[in-house]
This record gives structure tokens, sequence and C-alpha cells, in this order.
């Protein structure tokens, strides 16, 4: 039985344009509009998991998903969620540096990116026994965590991967092996 994850990449909103750790930003009508231009060109899925921030959802009803709130949330950042990473690296640049080389570290005090890998690699592991075709509205950095674990890659190669807005990663697998197809625009 092979399942398919198709995981889609949020709008755009202010948090993203100012490299702002999220404080769950809601988008503007501008992205929003893009995606109900979108909306009716997705393959139909059951179930419609999405991560539980506002853009999140807010991109999920403008592609005229029935979404549920049973994707993973974004990374936990603690004490970092809403600054930008301009003021974090200005006030705190050994933790920044630790952040970015270390996938242990966690100087926010909350989430490491092992912890994060391991968390999102297990929902996607679990989706596997789900047949057919599953369509998810989730944060980018969930879907890098989900290609790490498909590829069977380093945690530190999560910092090498892009996700543009409105972009559908794909995952096929089966037999506990995941394949992936990247970065296919919307539409």
């Amino acid at each position: 039985m092979t399942t398919r994850v198709t995981l889609i990449s949020p709008v755009v909103n202010a948090a993203l344009r100012e490299a702002r750790f999220d404080d769950d930003v809601p988008p503007d009508e501008q992205a929003l509009a893009a995606a109900r231009a979108l909306a009716g060109s997705l393959p139909s899925a059951v179930p419609v998991p999405v991560s539980p921030t506002v853009r999140c959802r807010a991109t999920a009803q403008a592609l005229g998903l029935a979404a549920e709130e049973t994707a993973p949330a974004g990374w936990a950042l603690g004490r970092w969620r809403g600054r930008t990473l301009a003021e974090v690296s200005a006030e705190e640049p050994e933790a920044v540096a630790a952040w970015l080389s270390d996938p242990d570290a966690a100087p926010h005090d909350a989430e490491s990116l092992r912890e994060l890998c391991a968390r999102v690699g297990g929902w996607l592991d679990g989706l596997a026994a789900t047949p057919g075709r599953v369509l998810a509205v989730v944060e980018p950095e969930i879907v890098r965590a989900c290609a790490v674990r498909a590829l069977g890659a380093p945690e530190a190669s999560f910092w090498r991967i892009d996700v543009p807005p409105l972009t559908a990663t794909e995952f096929s697998g089966r037999s506990g092996r995941w394949n992936l197809r990247a970065g296919r625009p919307l539409g």
C-alpha cells in the first residue's frame, strides 16, 4: 500500500517577511488572494491536517480545504518567539551560532532541532498507515523536518532546505521508505 502525502506551505505573512520567529501573525489579504486563486486546483484528500497557526488555518481556508488541526505545530522557539533573527543575533550571538550548528542546542529554552525532527518525523511515519492521499497545510519547518526524515539525512541538512510559500512538497511511501518530490508550485 502506497501513501501519498502532499505538504502545502502556507502563504507569507509579516513575520516571514521580517525574518521574525513567528508570533502567530495572520497573513495579509494579498497573500490570501493568491491562495484563493488556487482553490479547487488541489487533488482531493481525506484527511486534510493543518498546523495550528493562524496562517496555516487561513491558507487552508483560502484554498477551499476542509482542514483539521491535526498536523504538527511549528518549531517551539521559546523566548525567541516574536523577535527577529537580527535582534536575537545582536543580543545572543553565541546562542544563535549554537542553534545553527548543534542539532541538540536549545538556547531559546524550548525545542532543539533534533527534537523537532524526531517529533515531525514520527508524525510523517505515522501517516504511512493512512492509505491513499493525505494533503496537509503545514509550516515550512515541518516540511523541512519531513524532508530530513524521508531522506534519512542528518538533522544539520535541515538548514539547507528552502520551502517557498504556496508550494507543494510530495512524499510517497511504503514499506518504511519515503520518496521526496520537492517545491512544486501550486496551481
